[in-house]
Order: structure tokens, then C-alpha cells, then sequence
């Protein structure tokens, strides 16, 4: 379960590496965060010469989380990191041209299917 003031990786090139969460969207009384989800963040740590730089703040979708996820066919998926990837305001669509690391396949399900695209690998 990811909460504001989490610290995530940014797993994609556009700059950032480190975020702190400071707000869940969806609900004014949401407090985690689950894969597929919307957050507000921080940038922590940036890249030098890079678009995005330390103190931005962005929104992001959450496309790992180290708590386990329980898919529809009972199984649970568990990943070694809580990561996410920035996404433009108000669109689904990644700011980045390239995503790191394994994704789950219920992202594409949950209609970021470019996201799901650019991934290396889909778990």
C-alpha cells in the first residue's frame, strides 16, 4: 500500500529517479494507493539536463507495489519495489518514451495499454 509521503522510484527516462507521494487522488478520504492508480508527487532526486528537474511536482500511475495484489483468478502478484511512471495531467498517456522493468497485465486491462506497450516485459 502505497500513502502520501511514500517514497517511490520513477521507473521511466524522463528524468526523474526518486518521488515522495503527498496525495492518493480519487476520493477526498482515499489514503492507499494500489497498482493503476493516480498519485501527486514530489520529485526527490532528477537526472542532470533532463526536462524534469528536483522539486517538480507531477502525477503519476502506480505500476508496482511491494504489498502483494490480488488478481481475478485468486493468485497474488508481489514486486520487489514501489515504483511508478509519470503520466500527463489529466490523460493516461506517459510523459517518457521508455518504461523500465516489469509491469502487470491488469495496467493494459485498466486502459494504459502505451504504458503497457513500452514496458520490456509484462508479468
Amino acid at each position: 500500500m502505497i500513502q502520501p509521503r511514500s517514497i517511490v522510484n520513477i521507473t521511466d527516462n524522463s528524468g526523474g529517479k526518486i518521488g515522495r507521494i503527498f496525495k492518493v487522488l480519487g476520493s477526498s478520504k482515499k489514503r492507499y494507493a494500489r497498482i493503476g492508480d493516480i498519485v501527486v508527487l514530489s520529485v526527490q532526486k532528477a537526472e542532470p539536463r533532463k526536462a524534469i528537474k528536483k522539486k517538480d511536482v507531477l502525477q503519476a500511475v502506480v505500476v508496482r507495489q511491494r504489498s502483494p495484489f490480488r488478481r481475478k483468478d485468486g493468485s497474488y502478484i508481489r514486486f520487489d519495489e514501489n515504483a511508478v511512471v509519470i503520466v500527463e495531467k489529466g490523460k493516461q498517456d506517459p510523459i517518457a518514451g521508455r518504461v523500465f522493468g516489469p509491469i502487470p497485465r491488469e495496467m493494459a486491462e485498466m486502459g494504459y495499454q502505451k504504458i503497457a506497450s513500452l514496458a520490456p516485459e509484462i508479468v
